[in-house]
C-alpha cells in the first residue's frame, strides 16, 4: 500500500509539474544560496544553461558573454547554473567556479548555485525544462556531436527519446511570459540560438 501511495504522489508531482503554466512559481538558489523565485525575472527573455569549467564546450562560455552585452539591455538574461553531473567537468565550489569564468571569459551574467539536473536529486526548474522541451539532437556534422551520438547509442539505441539533459551547455529559451519555447543542445549553433533570442526580443537578426 505504501508503495502504491509513493508511486501516485510521484505521478501528482510530474502531472503538476507539466501542468504548470510559466516558471516563476520555481525557486532555485543564487550565488550566495539564497533561494529566489524565477518571477525575480518576468518579464525577461531567458536562456537558462548548465555550465562546467573542463569541458570542451566551455569556450561557449566566451559567446554567451557575448550574446549576453548585445542583448541584456534589450531584455535578454542569463542564467548560468554551473553542474558536475557529466563527466565531473565542474569541480570546485561555486567562488572557484565563479572566479574561473569571470577570470578567463569575463562573464557577468548571473551564477547560481550548483544543481544536478537529471536524477532524484535534480532540481525542480530541471525537472519542468524537460518536460516542456525535450532532447532536440546532437549536430552530427559537428566532430563533438557525433562523438556523443555514437557514445550515448552504444549505451541505449533509444537514447534520442528520452528528454533527460545529456551534456554541458544544453540550453533553454523561455520567453517573457515565463514559458519555455526551444531547446538547444550543445552541438547546436550559437547562431541559432541568438536568432532565437532575438525573434523572442522582435529585434531583426
Amino acid at each position: 500500500m505504501k508503495k502504491v501511495f509513493g508511486l501516485l504522489l510521484l505521478v501528482m508531482v510530474a502531472v503538476s509539474a507539466v501542468a504548470q503554466k510559466n516558471v516563476y512559481k520555481i525557486s532555485v538558489k543564487d550565488g550566495n544560496n539564497k533561494e529566489i523565485k524565477l518571477k525575480a525575472y518576468k518579464g525577461k527573455v531567458l536562456l537558462v544553461v548548465n555550465t562546467a569549467t573542463k569541458c570542451g564546450f566551455t569556450p561557449q562560455y566566451e559567446e554567451l558573454q557575448k550574446l549576453y552585452e548585445t542583448y541584456k539591455d534589450k531584455g535578454l538574461e542569463i542564467l548560468d547554473f554551473p553542474c558536475n553531473q557529466f563527466g565531473e567537468q565542474a569541480p570546485g565550489s561555486l567562488q572557484e567556479i565563479h572566479a574561473f569564468c569571470t577570470g578567463t571569459y569575463g562573464i557577468t551574467f548571473p551564477q547560481f548555485a550548483k544543481i544536478e539536473v537529471n536524477g532524484k536529486k535534480e532540481s525542480p526548474l530541471y525537472t519542468y525544462l524537460k518536460a516542456q522541451q525535450p532532447f532536440k539532437g546532437f549536430d552530427k556534422n559537428n566532430k563533438i556531436g557525433a562523438y556523443l551520438d555514437e557514445k550515448f547509442k552504444a549505451q541505449d539505441p533509444n537514447y534520442e527519446k528520452d528528454p533527460s539533459i545529456k551534456w554541458n551547455f544544453t540550453k533553454f529559451l523561455i520567453d517573457s511570459q515565463g514559458h519555455v519555447v526551444d531547446r538547444f543542445e550543445p552541438t547546436a549553433d550559437m547562431k541559432d540560438v541568438e536568432a532565437g533570442v532575438c525573434a523572442l526580443l522582435k529585434l531583426k537578426k
